[in-house]
């Protein structure tokens, strides 16, 4: 089975209330195609899932805190949705500066459902075309960004898609991109 991701480690930036599917079904693509996917939280205590935003579902342990994290340490950035969970990391100064970080050092980044709202946040959708959860496509416009409702969309190492839905696409597309930025 080919690994284009060997030797590569992908964060996924996360807090409570992330929509489980979203942190869940990009991580398994990552480590199936070889790289290391490495949970960063706001603390480090385990943070707890939802489905459907409303009812709760497993709770995660996180490897490290933002705190800690440094973009330089890693190849890429996945930001899972659910409403909750970029809400309360966009109003984390050090969670939004380790999103401005991979965009300033060109990292790829994925960000699905609701994440863009830290794109949003981190005031890096300027000049973009991007796609999101419709209640976040405002917010996506205000800030000077083009949104587009498509299934995935890539726009210069930014990989971004709408819903659950779309996580076989975002997923492909997440890898394709992840394994062809430079390390």
């Amino acid at each position: 089975m080919p690994q284009p991701l060997r030797g590569r480690k992908i964060a996924i930036l996360a807090t409570d209330g992330v929509e489980q599917v979203e942190l869940e079904e990009p991580r398994s693509a990552v480590t199936e195609a070889g790289g290391e996917a490495v949970l960063v939280s706001l603390s480090d205590e385990p943070i707890q899932a939802m489905n459907a935003d409303v009812n709760k579902a497993d709770t995660f342990a996180v490897d490290l805190t933002v705190e800690s994290a440094s973009a330089e340490d890693y190849d890429a950035l996945i930001l899972p949705g659910g409403t909750t969970n970029p809400d309360r990391l966009r109003q984390d100064t050090q969670a939004v500066s380790f999103v401005m970080d991979f965009f300033q050092s060109g990292k790829p980044i994925a960000a699905i459902c609701h994440g863009p709202w830290l794109l949003v946040e981190a005031d890096v959708v300027r000049g973009r075309t991007l796609t999101s959860y419709p209640s976040v496509r405002t917010d996506i416009r205000n800030a000077g960004g083009t949104v587009v409702d498509k299934e995935v969309v890539i726009d210069g190492g930014l990989i971004t898609s709408r819903n659950p839905d779309d996580l076989p696409a975002f997923c492909e597309a997440l890898v394709r991109e992840f394994a062809a930025a430079q390390s």
